[in-house]
């Protein structure tokens, strides 16, 4: 059976999460501490006891969801499930730092100082409502991609997220994704709706981000992933870290290529997907690009007893 691990993105984040986690494992535990230390300040408490609308905003969402997954990674360890077991690791957007972090090609420390440079900057590249995203559902990408260029006139209008074959998300400016929504209804979309996001990631009006991101990377080291990272951007797996470097950089303006990534695993004989993390969106989104792919959530101790039990 070949298995890959993957790393959920933002959306997923909730207050509490982890916690079980960190009191029944000290290496769980050890996370928080290592990403509290990183950021210098208590994050775990904001994670575990705060509230739910300072835990979104894009700044904690990031290193936040990190820390939780990698905790959950600790927790399989110590039960003896050590990443190198699987065959491909991948993370939606921030999830991509996340598995970096699990395979060793980013330090913990590094992962989290990057998440919080990154959703700082992100929030700071387009004031708040100028940009938006919107979900139109029940569209393939083609189909939405071209509700996207029609809706631009003259604007930002792009397919951001390509999650499942009958999700899209487009991001760019207010005006250009409301077009978008009412072309995509035209067009047959199921719903289209703005999404509650505090900016729109994943298009053009992030380049100030990426221009962060670029200078702040460039001062991280890299190191060869023990198990190979499907990129976000690319949709194929990567080793090299020169080009996770530049890779990184692209995915603040590139498109998410979430179905084509899960497709690319199951070519190469993915049977089997553990999320490691908070929540259990990318297990659905897995369902739906392809049925054949078991897909478990770890993110609890009772979900890693469940997945280290004998069949």
């Amino acid at each position: 059976m070949s298995r890959a691990f993957i790393f959920p993105g933002q959306g997923a984040q909730t207050i509490g999460m982890g916690k079980a986690l960190a009191e029944a494992y000290p290496a769980a535990k050890a996370v928080f501490d290592e990403v509290d230390a990183a950021l210098g300040e208590n994050l775990s408490s904001l994670i575990w006891e705060g509230d739910q609308d300072t835990l979104t905003l894009t700044h904690n969402a990031q290193p936040a969801l990190m820390a939780t997954s990698i905790a959950a990674l600790r927790a399989l360890e110590a039960e003896g499930v050590d990443v190198t077991t699987a065959s491909y690791v991948a993370g939606h957007s921030l999830g991509e730092y996340s598995a970096l972090a699990a395979v060793g090609a980013l330090s913990v420390g590094d992962t989290a100082r990057l998440l919080r440079i990154r959703g700082e900057a992100m929030q700071k590249a387009v004031p708040v409502g100028v940009g938006a995203m919107a979900a139109l559902l029940g569209l393939d990408f083609e189909t939405a991609t071209a509700v996207a260029e029609e809706a631009a006139q003259g604007e930002v209008c792009q397919a951001a997220n390509d999650n499942d074959p009958g999700q899209v998300v487009v991001s760019g400016h207010k005006a250009a994704v409301e077009r978008a929504i009412e072309i995509a209804k035209g067009k047959g979309a199921k719903r289209a709706v703005l999404l509650p996001v505090s900016a729109p990631f994943h298009c053009a009006l992030m380049q100030p981000a990426a221009d962060a991101m670029a200078e702040a990377l460039s001062h991280v080291d890299i190191n060869t992933p023990s198990v190979p990272v499907v990129a976000n951007v690319l949709a194929a797996s990567v080793t090299d870290p020169t080009l996770i470097r530049s890779l990184l950089v692209d995915q603040v303006t590139g498109s998410v290529r979430w179905r084509e990534s899960v497709a690319y695993m199951a070519a190469q004989g993915v049977t089997e997907m553990w999320e490691v993390g908070a929540g259990k969106a990318l297990s659905g989104m897995v369902r739906r690009i392809e049925r054949s792919i078991a897909c478990k959530p770890v993110g609890t101790p009772e979900d890693v007893a469940k997945v280290i039990a004998p069949e």
